[in-house]
């Protein structure tokens, strides 16, 4: 079961983050034959760290729990909030596996919120710039409740058409990198 887990960071707290970078890692590489996708997303300035996304291959719902729960920045306190939702990978592939070059143009995460009909649940075979893509579920599937992408565009704008516009109660873009260790 694929799970789209994204930590939102707590105001302020970039200095805990940095100390517990290591401790991320670590953690993180116990789970590197389960992730699909990772990364850090920014603020406006593009440089301030603003949350954590993570698409994992678990078992169930209790270990998408766990590996969002017990991960160290949120034990710390370092985040707000967690969102955790199933997750389908519409790519079939990891963000390892993108074809394009990782260096060209930017990167963003794209999360449509639903509200109302699925939408945007097939991907156009031309999209060469989507790093991972894929429906947000509710636990048992039966509910669309959005969409998440990463994806490469010039610009924030361009990164938001991935998405039907008027499908979605509301569309964040944040800044995004591939993560790992560096």
């Amino acid at each position: 079961m694929e799970f789209f887990c994204y930590h939102r960071d707590r105001p302020g707290s970039g200095k805990l983050r940095n100390e517990l970078l290591e401790d991320h890692w670590s953690y993180m590489d116990g789970y590197a034959t389960e992730l699909i996708a990772r990364g850090p997303t920014f603020a406006d300035d593009g440089e301030t760290p603003s949350g954590s996304v993570h698409i994992v291959d678990l078992p169930d719902p209790a270990a998408a729990r766990a590996f969002a729960f017990d991960e160290p920045n949120y034990q710390a306190g370092a985040y707000r909030d967690v969102l955790l939702r199933r997750w389908r990978n519409l790519l079939g592939r990891t963000m390892w596996d993108f074809p394009g070059d990782r260096t060209d143009g930017n990167q963003y995460l794209v999360l449509g919120l639903g509200s109302g009909p699925a939408a945007d649940l097939v991907v156009s075979p031309d999209r060469d710039d989507l790093i991972a893509y894929g429906p947000l579920l509710s636990d048992d599937e039966a509910t669309w409740l959005g969409t998440a992408a990463l994806v490469r565009a010039p610009d924030p704008d361009e990164a938001r058409a991935v998405l039907t516009l008027d499908r979605y109660a509301d569309i964040e873009v944040h800044d995004w990198e591939f993560g790992g260790r560096r």
